[in-house]
């Protein structure tokens, strides 16, 4: 069978795509998969090194106001139809799978145009505009929380099945996770990240929480600064002449994070669609802190969504205070029933085979 897949602009809509990608490569052991995206979107970097055949097609998100860039857009979206054509009609895929991002608009629209099964995946709680969109012609729509089923007109056509995750995540061994990250399991580990470019908002947040908790040994920290936050996070403890104890660590990224998830006992974060759905299939509680300028605000529907189920505290980036913030962070660490209750929270919001029951409806959309 032939799949076509298309999705980019950002990880999270391309990590999906290709754990899609894999999980169809492990089940069809015949599949011919084909990935289109942009030329100077970063699929253009990570689908080559997972295997895959890659096309592009030409294509620009529309600006949110009619302008000079409006036309342009069009413009590059009368080529990116025109290019999705010519593909399509190359590969004759059986199936298309879109996970969002601007790439997917002329793709699957085209293979809907030619009456071909296709499918769209939506990750946050909010949905993008060109998942809005394609929602009207595609024959299912597959969302990852239960909140993103009123914004499409055709709720007989949503299903909740999660978001594909890293299979390590879930295969982790806290032994030995303990002994890699040399960890002590019986003080509470606190891990804080602002996704894969980091969070200012949190990184000045957890300053002030260091700084005071500096003599601490009740606690460990793993703070993850992003690379272009590192030297000017780590300059201001330099400045204030403070060393950091061996139970507190900083980096400016962190290649562990699948073992850290596993043995933390809370996680502080902003609120990405993939860092969510890696938090509660390990079930870990956590404090939410959305980055108010992704686009359509969607950090905070997926964050209301978790703090609404009492997996998560949310604190919004303009309401963030420095006390506030490292009582909250006492206040659950200190209370082990809460964090127990958050747990299992966090651990009611996770699905694990959100990868194997999305092919499963894939291929049973691309035989009707």
């Amino acid at each position: 069978m032939k799949y076509l897949i298309t999705g980019g602009g950002t990880g999270g809509h391309i990590y999906p795509a290709l754990s899609i990608a894999n999980e169809i490569r492990d089940k069809d052991k015949t599949a011919n998969i084909l990935y289109v995206g942009t030329e100077k979107g970063l699929e253009s970097e990570l689908v080559p090194k997972e295997g895959f055949p890659f096309k592009t097609i030409r294509v620009k998100g529309m600006p949110r106001r009619i302008n000079k860039e409006s036309f342009i857009a069009l413009k590059e979206l009368l080529h990116g139809i025109n290019d999705a054509k010519k593909i399509i009609n190359d590969f004759k895929p059986d199936v298309v799978i879109g996970t969002g991002g601007y790439v997917c608009g002329p793709v699957v629209y085209m293979a809907k145009k030619k009456k071909i099964p296709a499918l769209i995946h939506e990750q946050n709680a909010f949905p993008g505009i060109t998942n809005k969109i394609l929602s009207r012609y595609v024959d299912k729509v597959l969302v990852t929380f239960d909140e993103a089923k009123k914004y499409f007109k055709y709720p007989d056509r949503v299903i909740n099945v999660g978001n594909p995750i890293r299979k390590e995540i879930i295969n982790i061994n806290k032994e030995e996770a303990y002994k890699t990250l040399d960890i002590d399991k019986d003080i509470p580990l606190i891990l804080s990240f602002g996704g894969s470019g980091g969070q200012k908002k949190l990184n000045d947040a957890m300053y002030y929480f260091i700084k005071e908790s500096i003599d601490r040994k009740d606690i460990q920290v793993i703070h993850v600064t992003g690379k272009r936050f590192y030297d000017e996070f780590v300059n201001k403890f330099k400045n204030d002449n403070i060393k950091l104890p061996k139970n507190i660590r900083v980096y400016s990224y962190f290649y562990e994070i699948p073992e850290a998830l596993n043995i933390s006992s809370l996680v502080i974060t902003s609120s990405g669609a993939i860092t969510l759905a890696e938090i509660s299939a390990v079930g870990v509680p956590s404090i939410l802190i959305p980055k108010s300028y992704t686009a359509e605000n969607h950090q905070e529907y997926n964050a209301r969504a978790f703090s609404d189920r009492g997996a998560s505290v949310l604190l919004l980036e303009k309401d963030l205070n420095n006390s506030e913030f490292s009582n909250t962070i006492n206040r659950l660490i200190k209370d082990k029933g809460v964090l127990a209750k958050m747990t299992k929270a966090s651990k009611a919001l996770g699905k694990i085979n959100a990868a194997e029951r999305i092919v499963d409806i894939i291929m049973e959309v691309a035989k009707k």
